[in-house]
């Protein structure tokens, strides 16, 4: 795909609105703009997680609490839309991971289900891709992020990786799996400090990694 002069709206979490990064050119959002000569739209919000919370939950920011979806359908038109999160439900998100066959915002795998067919019914020409989150510190612990944050047990991060895998298989999704090819590990102390200093958010070195693999993957569909 030619990407100069294509539209690309990106749907995603602190990551994608540029958290870690030391000055916005170097965010990936931004290089994939530089780069490629594409009219980026950022729709990332730091905090922000695909699946509803349980009634009663109390999140620890409010804004945490701004769906993908309900931001989905704010966005304008565009050729290219690319969908960036699923870290955060499992960090600090109470919503269960649920099942394939949940059609509802009250799980993640329903979310999922919500957001892609939102996407496909409103934005029916344009390319789709989601992308998988990054590894991270303590993405083993069925707990997330645990402490007041997190108090139901709903499965490691692999579980949501694999989730969004398999329900972007379903909707025939192209999927960027950055767990599996992105080169960052921080269970490896010496990359951690190159690319994700915090254990959570990109350096200007990993919001680097991203753009590269982000746009070697556009220019391939």
């Amino acid at each position: 795909m030619e990407l100069k002069g294509k539209v690309i709206n990106f749907l995603g979490d602190s990551i994608t609105q540029g958290t870690g990064a030391s000055e916005e050119q170097y965010q990936y959002v931004n290089r994939v703009k530089a780069e490629t000569g594409a009219v980026c739209r950022n729709y990332g919000v730091g905090g922000t997680r695909i699946a509803l919370q349980p009634e009663g939950f109390q999140s620890e920011k409010r804004k945490w609490d701004y769906d993908f979806l309900s931001r989905a359908k704010t966005m304008e038109e565009a050729d290219v839309i690319v969908v960036f999160g699923g870290t955060n439900d499992f960090g600090h998100g109470n919503a269960l991971l649920g099942t394939m066959e949940e059609r509802t915002q009250d799980t993640f795998y329903g979310a999922l289900h919500c957001l892609y067919s939102y996407l496909m019914e409103h934005f029916p020409r344009a390319q789709m891709i989601v992308i998988t989150p990054l590894h991270r510190t303590n993405e083993n612990n069925p707990l997330g992020e645990g402490g007041t944050r997190k108090t139901v047990v709903t499965g490691t991060l692999k579980q949501y990786v694999n989730a969004i895998k398999e329900a972007a298989e379903y909707y025939s999704l192209p999927v960027l799996d950055l767990y599996a090819v992105s080169g960052i590990q921080p269970a490896i102390q010496v990359n951690r400090e190159l690319y994700m200093p915090d254990g959570i958010h990109p350096s200007d070195l990993g919001h680097g990694i991203i753009a590269e693999r982000l746009i070697s993957f556009m220019k391939g569909l």
